[in-house]
Formats: structure tokens, sequence, C-alpha cells
């Protein structure tokens, strides 16, 4: 079973890198298509777009495919994205591109977690879950800083995404040579995928991480232009910068899960929004030099990446018969705000310049409490209920 998990972990680790590796190379990429920065942010939204939104859309579709013919289509329409990405000379081309990789990734994603499930022995779901999302954090610690790395040594953002579709390959061979038959997961329609969203405790929950992760990566889209001043252009200080960041968002990730059962979510979302949302507000100011800038970077990796678990805990507290979609609708949202970001982030750095992205940021961060301590409300005074997928009976929901 660990190896399996492994493999299915790596796959996530190619996917989790192209999600986020454009951002470091985004000026020279902008410089060889012919656009502005903020123009070539959209190269973000692209992917990040197309990998929330075709997300539950392919698992429904795709219900019914054996798991390792659905596993290596997705790599293989993945690849193919980045590939074109990577040599194409026209902004149109490369956006569609981004696109076609984001919808291999949205293939890949919600098969790889169920099938972690499948692996699992019940008492084990918990990690072997846990252990196939950690691929993700994997690629904001080495992959992101590692293609980073290799533009700027090479002086090529294009063989950046050379390295992003080897990983693809390399994923699709160990699933080929690895991965053993898995059963095919029972049918669900696309409309009880999404029926979640119609509860108000629900749709208040997804809204906060929709606000808190457009504001977190209004800064990432272009945190080049960003850190400038800190880095003197340098991408292997900027590379370095990532790593650290990468590092404090795995440790966020990790340290959450035993901060929610002994303070519970409710504690836990709202430190880390606020501690991110002053973060941010200071990033003028503190991502003028390095050391106040790698500090900047620990707290919002650690705050980011650490709210994730305990909002997914709070939608499972609140609809735990619908457990598995509504954790698909986490991860969907997440990417809707990453995709929204750049869009942001253009009209900040217009209106205000680059460095004060950080204070734009903000303020999305903090109308994300609002939403959060609305949604804590709404699970309070609302029992639980069952949804169009599941008939068994709701359980009390204690106030997280």
């Amino acid at each position: 079973m660990y190896r399996s998990l492994v493999v299915l972990a790596a796959g996530m680790f190619a996917i989790g890198t192209d999600s986020f590796v454009i951002a470091g190379i985004l000026p020279d990429t902008a410089d060889s298509l012919g656009v502005p920065v903020g123009t070539a942010g959209w190269l973000l939204t692209a992917y990040a777009f197309t990998y929330a939104v075709f997300g539950p859309v392919m698992a429904a579709l795709t219900t019914r495919w054996p798991r390792r013919t659905l596993f290596l289509t997705g790599f293989a329409v993945f690849t193919a994205g980045n590939i074109v990405t990577a040599v194409v000379p026209v902004f149109g081309v490369a956006l569609a591109a981004r696109a076609l990789a984001g919808l291999g990734g949205a293939m890949v994603t919600p098969a790889a977690v169920a099938a972690a499930t499948a692996l699992a022995p019940p008492e084990r779901r918990g990690r072997a879950i846990a252990t196939v999302m950690t691929g993700l954090s994997a690629a904001t610690a080495l992959g992101s800083p590692i293609g980073t790395a290799i533009g700027s040594l090479t002086g090529n953002w294009r063989a950046t995404m050379v390295f992003v579709a080897a990983l693809g390959v390399l994923a699709a061979a160990g699933t080929a040579l690895l991965l053993p038959a898995i059963p095919t997961p029972p049918a669900v329609p696309l409309r009880a995928r999404v029926a979640p969203l119609a509860d108000r405790r629900i749709a208040l929950t997804l809204l906060t991480t929709l606000l808190v992760y457009t504001g977190l990566y209004t800064v990432y889209t272009f945190i080049d232009a960003s850190l400038d001043r800190a880095t003197g252009g340098s991408g292997g200080v900027l590379a370095a910068l990532l790593f650290v960041w990468g590092l404090a968002a795995t440790a966020g990730t990790l340290g959450s899960g035993g901060l929610i059962d002994r303070f519970g979510s409710r504690r836990i979302i709202n430190t880390a929004i606020v501690l991110a949302a002053i973060d941010f507000a200071l990033l003028p100011w503190t991502s003028a030099y390095l050391p106040s800038t790698v500090a900047a970077l620990l707290v919002w990796g650690v705050c980011g990446w650490g709210l994730l678990a305990p909002q997914t805990h709070r939608l499972v507290t609140a609809m735990p018969t619908a457990a598995p979609l509504l954790t698909g609708l986490a991860s969907a949202m997440v990417y809707v705000g990453v995709s929204l970001a750049p869009l942001v982030g253009q009209a900040g750095m217009a209106r205000f310049g680059a460095h004060w992205l950080g204070v734009v940021g903000a303020v999305l961060i903090a109308l994300g409490l609002g939403t959060a301590e609305a949604a804590h409300t709404a699970i309070r005074r609302r029992a639980p209920q069952t949804t169009p997928t599941s008939t068994a009976p709701a359980q009390p929901t204690p106030t997280k």
C-alpha cells in the first residue's frame, strides 16, 4: 500500500509544482511572449481556473473509467499542455496550453484522493489521504523553487516548463509500472457533487477559503516584482525564498491537525486569518529587506497553508454525510482563488504598484475573517442535514 501512496503523491507533486512555478519566472515569461507582467499572470489563471472548475466535472464524467487508464490519460494531457507551453511563441496559444495542463490535473487529483481511500483500511485512511496530499505541500517546498532556479540558471523560462513536463512523464511511468489495480468508485452525478453549495454553512465556509486564498495569491502571482527589493532581482535568491516559504507551508499543513484536535477549528481559522492579514498589511515595509522578508514568508506559509485543514474540518463537521464531496469542493475553491488572484493583482499593480499588493491581499484576507465568523454562527445555530448523496442520518455538530 505504501508504495502505491508514494506513486500517487508523486503525481500530486507534479501537479502542485505546475500550479505555482509560473510565478517565479513570470517576468521572463512576459518578456518572451511580448505581454506585460500583469497580463502574463493570466497563465496562472488559465491553469488554476480549469483545474478548479473541471475537477468535479471530470470526476463525474470519468467515474466508470479504470483508475490506471484515468491517471495515465490525465498525465498525458498534463504533459502535453506543458510541452506546448514550453515551445509556443504566441501568448494566446500558451494560455490555451496552460488550460490544457489544468484539465489534466483536474482529471488526476480527485481520483488520486479517492484511490488513497480505496487502498487503505478504514483505520488508516486519514493517514493515506495525508500522504497523498503531502505531494502538494512538497511541491511548494521543492518543486516551485527548483523550477524557479532552473529558469534563473538557464536564463530561459521554457526550461522550467520542460522540467514540469518531465515530472508528468515520471509520474505516468510510476503509475504504469507500480500502481496496482484500484476498484472503480461508485458513480456520483455532478448535481450531487455540487449540492452542498446550497447550504449556507457550506457556502460561507467556502467563501472564506475563496477570499483568503485570493488575497494570499494576489501577492504570490507577482512575487518576483513584489520582493525585488529584497532579492535584488536575483532569481537564485527568489528560489531560496520560495524554498523557505514552502518549508513553512509544509510545517503549517502538518502542524494544524494536532492544533485542531486541541483547540477546535474556529480558533485556528481565526488566528491564521488575523496573522496573515497583519503580515500582508506590513509587506510594503517588510519586503524591502531580506531578513524581514524571510520572517514575513514564514508567517505567510504557516498561516496560509495551515488554514486548509481546519477549513476542511469545519466543512466535514457541518455536513459529515457529504465528507467526500466537501473535500473536493474545498480543494476546488482554493484554486478558484488562485485563478482570480492574477486579475486582482494586475488591477492592484496598475493602481498602487507591486510593492503594495500586500495591502490589497490583506483587505481580502480580512473580509475572510467576517465570512468565517458568519459560517461559525450558521453552524452553531443549525444541525447538519443529509444531502442527495446519502441517506445516512445526520450527527449532532459540535461548535467549531
